[in-house]
């Protein structure tokens, strides 16, 4: 009997991974979609103010009798069109697959073990979960920046800080969770749950501080152009995750269902 229920428990697993992969990928295209028509504008814009400041740099070292030798510029690996089109669609495919799988596995964890709640609904507050811990609180500290914003030489540093701000907020939103079990019988639902999301903050806030700051922003570089770059940022991420969120609970419901297996034992 032990081992039937184990087969069932792998088989819904592998169901779930290969659904929250598929989800993902849709999740891929409805952001491609959007990055493309909201993002890439400002791209273009950043890349262009690159390119003129490129070019005031190399009048300004001509005047100054300092030219740098001829051929001296790199050719483009990969051209901007590529790079604009099948190479953030690639992009986008990967990491909203490896996202989606991802995502499965933590429903498959989650599920009946949050509380009380439908798949949808624990589809939805993962989504919500992953969002905030993910995204927002890192972008909070370490903001999305376009082309010619940036020191090429710090890169290695400002990616290590950022996925260590990643991870952290992370390991304290699970932290949190795990908080919001443990108290939940005591302090009841909503309590336990403004426990752990103040919890978080806190942890989240003192993390930020103690973390350093970067502030590479070129003089002269447009500050509207810069709010447009993280606005549509910010909502490719809303479009993936809400996708995630919204898609997966539906997914997931369904495999649970077609398994034959009681909803509220099928994941336990």
């Amino acid at each position: 009997m032990g081992n039937v229920r184990l087969a069932k428990r792998i088989s819904m697993m592998g169901k779930l991974l290969a659904r929250g992969m598929i989800v993902g990928l849709v999740a891929a295209l409805l952001s491609f979609g959007f990055l493309k028509v909201f993002g890439e504008p400002s791209i273009e814009r950043a890349i262009a103010f690159e390119k003129v400041m490129e070019a005031a740099a190399a009048k300004q070292a001509a005047h100054e009798g300092a030219l740098p030798p001829a051929g001296e510029s790199e050719p483009e690996l990969v051209s901007r069109g590529v790079q604009s089109g099948i190479g953030l669609l690639v992009g986008l495919c990967v990491y909203s697959a490896a996202c989606g799988g991802l995502f499965a596995l933590a429903f498959a964890l989650a599920y009946r073990r949050m509380g009380d709640f439908s798949p949808r609904a624990t589809s939805a507050l993962l989504a919500a979960a992953g969002f905030i811990s993910v995204y927002v609180t890192p972008m909070l500290k370490y903001p999305a920046s376009p082309p010619s914003v940036g020191l090429p030489e710090t890169i290695d540093m400002r990616t290590s800080l950022y996925f260590a701000m990643v991870l952290i907020s992370l390991a304290a939103m699970i932290a949190a969770g795990v908080l919001r079990r443990r108290v939940n019988s005591r302090f009841g639902e909503w309590n336990s749950a403004l426990i752990a999301g103040g919890g978080y903050v806190v942890v989240m806030i003192f993390i930020s501080l103690a973390m350093p700051a970067l502030d590479e922003v070129p003089d002269g570089f447009p500050a509207t152009l810069l709010w447009q770059f993280r606005i549509a940022s910010f909502g490719g991420q809303i479009v993936m995750w809400a996708t995630l969120g919204l898609l997966f609970g539906v997914a997931a419901e369904r495999a649970l269902v077609e398994r034959r297996l009681p909803l509220r034992d099928a994941m336990v």
